[in-house]
Formats: structure tokens, sequence, C-alpha cells
């Protein structure tokens, strides 16, 4: 009978999570549960701060007998989840509501050179703590934390070294970061999660198949198809290593990494009808040529061209393997590339693999991988929240 109420209950939080007040008439027609079962049942879940009695309601017209329905709502501050997105250049973390409202957050750059395991370790560390105190939320109230990294994650949470000793540097056994607080946490490829926060933004999410490419040091791919995130055991689904043996593309580096690298290799071998010579070879960076082709400069330009024929290629090869709808770039160079993504479509009607691919940048920009860690941290608790 324990087990019978608790699914009961399960149902009714599990409709009021993602919908405004409603009256016990209301949950009876969409649970199928008779009112006393209901109003015991929400009685139960605002005790355990799951709702709230939202005052009462009278039936249309205004005009009826009778005490008005009681209504109850959910309760988007019954607990708090982390999601941080542990880069290989910074740490972004934030402390969320069950609606997924930041209420605090922290930001650490590090120095890529430096890969000492430990020391990443710490500074995520130091990246939660500093979002738990602008939040101003006490530790025994999170509820799950979710780590995205640039490495694939197996089931256990676990990167391996054989193939990349990077995936474990960049993975030093963050999941057991949660356990001294007592906090479920999970560990997930950064790529999987940009895919699941552009899912949640998608108007036709239940059918929508595409992949979430993250484009900034390295490529790496979410995949998502019918709706639903692609996971392998291994965690190995999306990774783009293999782009190191496809014709005009050469390698996984990312179009952040490589704009800055054929700019500066540009700049070094003297290249000066460019307004980014006045940045310097050593200081320029990939914002700044996303910028200068934007005003025409001509090395900018190159670049962009360069960039978008190994773009276009990768894009196709993703839709005619996957036949997916479509490619969304991800990340913090995402809101930059509007000239090339427009260079991309160009090239997309050579494509006669997937003519209908649609590639399209990223709203969320350097978010994406916070904010479905933030999502991914929701639905765990939304999957686990009555369990004893």
């Amino acid at each position: 009978m324990q087990q019978l109420r608790r699914e009961n209950a399960q149902r009714v939080l599990e409709h009021m999570w993602g919908s405004g007040a409603a009256t016990a008439s209301e949950l009876m027609e969409v649970t199928g549960l008779t009112r006393a079962t209901v109003l015991t049942l929400c009685k139960a879940l605002v005790d355990e701060g799951w709702l709230t009695s939202a005052g009462t309601a009278r039936r249309r017209g205004g005009h009826s007998t009778g005490r008005p329905a009681l209504r109850y709502a959910f309760r988007p501050d019954a607990a708090y989840v982390i999601g941080v997105d542990a880069g290989q250049h910074g740490i972004s973390a934030a402390v969320a509501d069950l609606r997924a409202n930041e209420v605090g957050r922290a930001h650490r750059r590090l120095d890529p050179e430096v890969l000492d395991p430990g020391f990443r370790r710490d500074e995520v560390d130091e990246a939660i703590d500093s979002a738990l105190t602008a939040a101003a939320v006490e530790p025994e109230r999170i509820r799950a934390i979710v780590l995205g990294v640039p490495a694939p994650v197996d089931l256990d949470g676990l990167s391996p070294g054989d193939a990349n000793p990077f995936w474990q540097r960049m993975n030093p056994d963050l999941i057991t970061l949660g356990d001294a607080r007592g906090w479920p946490a999970i560990v997930e490829n950064d790529a999987n999660l940009a895919a699941l926060a552009e899912l949640r933004l998608s108007a036709e999410a239940p059918e929508s198949s595409f992949a979430a490419l993250l484009s900034g040091e390295r490529f790496g791919a979410g995949i998502v198809m019918n709706g639903e995130l692609v996971r392998q055991p291994r965690g190995r689904t999306g990774e783009m290593g293999f782009l190191d043996m496809v014709e005009g593309v050469g390698s996984s580096e990312g179009l952040g990494g490589l704009a800055r690298r054929l700019a500066r290799d540009a700049l070094a071998e003297g290249r000066r009808d460019s307004s980014l010579a006045g940045v310097g070879a050593d200081r320029v960076q990939a914002e700044h040529v996303f910028a200068a082709a934007h005003r025409e400069d001509p090395l900018a330009l190159e670049i962009v061209e360069d960039l978008a024929g190994r773009l276009a290629r990768v894009c196709m090869l993703l839709g005619g393997l996957l036949d997916i709808d479509r490619v969304v770039l991800c990340g913090a160079v995402a809101p930059a590339l509007g000239d090339l993504m427009d260079a991309v479509r160009r090239r997309l009607p050579e494509n006669p693999y997937a003519p209908w691919l649609q590639v399209e940048a990223s709203t969320l920009g350097a978010d994406a991988v916070r904010a479905g860690a933030v999502r991914c941290a929701i639905d765990h608790v939304r999957a686990h929240a009555l369990e004893v």
C-alpha cells in the first residue's frame, strides 16, 4: 500500500511540476484518482515541502455556492540543484531552483596549460562553493549536482585515459565531488549537456533529431534522435576524433581554436594587410577574427572561408550519416558566427547526402553546457523526488 501511495503521489507531483496552480478537481481529471485520494496526497506533498496552498478558486462566472476550491501550486524552491560547466579554459557553476531559475553563479578562469588533476578538482570545488555563497543557499538544500566535462564519460561517471590522457585530466574522478556533502552527482560529456539544453528550447522536441556541435577548442557533438539523447555505455557517442581522417577537415580542432591559430600563424609570417595586426600575433583570439570578418577585413574573411569549408563538410557528414534534421553550433563562440554561418549555408546545396539539413547557431552561447547541466540535475531530482 505504501508503494501504491508513493506512485500516486508521484503522478500528482509530475503534473504539478510542469504546470501552474490546480484544484483537486483538476488533479482528479488528469490523474484519474478520487477526490479523497487527491486531497490526502496534496496535504502530504504540502507537508513534505513540494507543494504549497495557493489560495482558492471559484467556478467560472463568479457565482457558485459552497466553499471555493482550494488550489495547490508547485514550489520551485522545494530544493535546489547545481550545474557545472567544467571546461578546459574555465569553470562556470550555477545554483538553480527546480524551474531552472539560476539564483547564484560563479566563474573561474583556468590556464589550459595547467593540467594537474588535483588543482582542477580544487578549482571546481571552489566554483561550487562560490556559487552557493552567491545564491545564499545552504548545502543541505541541494538535491543533485551535474558536471559537464570535455571528455567522453561512461555510465560510472569516469573518463577513459587509454586513447587520450587529456580526457582523464579533464575529469579527475569528479563523480566523487558530491560524496562528502551527501549530494547525488552526475558527470556528463559537455556536448551531451549542450544537446539537452537545446532540446528544452526546441518547439518540436518530441520529434526533434539534431546534433549539438560544440565548436570552441575541439569539435564534439551531442546527438538527439526523435527527441532523445543518444548515449552508449562507453560515453563516446559524438566524439569527433575521426575528423582527422576526413579530407578537407583534417582534425577535430574546433572553430575557436582554428580561428585563433590561423590568424596567429598568418600574422607571425608577416601578414600586415589586416586590422588583426594591431591586436598582435600573440594576443589575437577567435572573437577578434570574427569581428574583423564582419568589417570585411581581408585576412579575417580568408579565415572565415577556410572555416566555413571545413564546417560545411562536418555538417554534411553528420547529416548524411545520422539522417538528422539540423546541426546546432553551440558554445561561447556561437553568437559570433553570423558571417561564418552564411558562408556555410552557401555550401549546403552542394550536399548530395542530406539536402534538407539546416545549420544554425545556438542562442545560449557560453551558457549552453551549464544550462544543460542544470536541466539534467532537475530531471534527476524529478525522477527520484519521492524515493525514501
